[in-house]
């Protein structure tokens, strides 16, 4: 390969919250191949976020075509076959990428680790294997996405934003509404009698749950940040309390403090959530976690508000 450019090709198809974290993953796989030409394969619904991504050269998407329509496998083939790849990272490790291999990539090298019951979380199965294929890990388990940061002083002002501000995160996706703490409401109540103002900004499916909540309701032109304006939310925060969801992921990979909320459905361990001061509060019942245990959990790492804020 001496002369030649290495085309590398990293499978990485999603979730939102997967997505965020790899972001080190990346960095490391770039510092391990700095000349080498980097494409990531993942979902059309991370096209957008992912060309901001520093540590790749280009984006394409997979729509993951049903296994009965041949149109949809013809043209991968083509599209990967005109990639000339050399090596092949293959970060999502499912029933999917590993039909890939088999069909499309036998003779190239293919780092990739499928693991059916895991005790950690996948990120550090990640890390484990970059390690194997023999890339030092540096920035694995450090995620920083501060390259999907938007600036919104502008905007926070136009908004009537105070600062300091705590961010809320009530939402997830609509199919798992058992991710989400009910009692949002309470807890922005008692942060604005303290005199902390309180944001949030939901989803598409998500607008009609932040309105029942006191302060402000962020929304763009479209009715909602997209993710670069909500990543510039998030780190102007002091402080960010969501669920088990993506953009809680976006804020513990800003460095953000924070809380993620989690009932039974998974431990924190396994999501990879909690790093430096982003922590997690774990409970059989979510709906019984009283805002006051979440309140008395907050209020030793919040700043003091600003006097005029009282």
């Amino acid at each position: 390969m001496s002369g030649q450019t290495q085309r590398i090709l990293v499978i990485k198809h999603g979730a939102f919250g997967d997505i965020v974290q790899a972001d080190g993953i990346l960095r490391d796989i770039r510092a391990f191949h700095p000349d080498a030409d980097i494409t990531l394969l993942t979902a059309p619904a991370f096209r957008k976020l992912m060309r901001r991504c520093p540590h790749i050269d280009h984006v394409w998407v997979d729509p993951r075509s049903a296994i009965w329509k041949i149109g949809g496998w013809i043209r991968l083939a083509r599209q990967f076959k005109a990639g000339h790849f050399t090596a092949i990272y293959d970060l999502q490790n499912s029933d999917r990428t590993e039909l890939y291999r088999k069909l499309f990539f036998r003779n190239i090298r293919w780092s990739g680790h499928r693991i059916r019951v895991r005790q950690t979380s996948a990120l550090q199965g990640l890390v484990e294997q970059l390690q194997r294929a023999g890339i030092p890990t540096e920035h694995g388990l450090s995620p920083d996405v501060s390259w999907m940061v938007d600036d919104m002083t502008a905007f926070m002002q136009h908004e009537g934003v105070r600062t300091p501000y705590v961010a809320l995160i009530p939402g997830s996706a609509a199919r798992h509404p058992y991710k989400r703490w009910p009692h949002y409401d309470q807890l922005a109540g008692a942060l604005l009698e303290r005199g902390y103002d309180v944001v949030t900004a939901p989803g598409p499916d998500e607008i009609e749950l932040a309105q029942s909540i006191p302060g402000h309701t962020l929304r763009g032109p479209n009715g909602y940040l997209d993710w670069f304006e909500l990543a510039g939310v998030l780190k102007g925060a002091c402080f960010v309390v969501g669920n088990d969801t993506g953009p809680s992921h976006v804020a513990s990979c800003l460095g953000k403090p924070g809380l993620a909320l989690f009932g039974p459905h998974t431990s924190a361990v396994l999501t990879g959530m909690c790093r430096g001061d982003f922590q997690a509060i774990e409970v059989p019942d979510l709906a019984g976690l009283s805002v006051g245990t979440v309140l008395d959990a907050m209020l030793a790492r919040l700043p003091p508000p600003q006097p005029n804020s009282v």
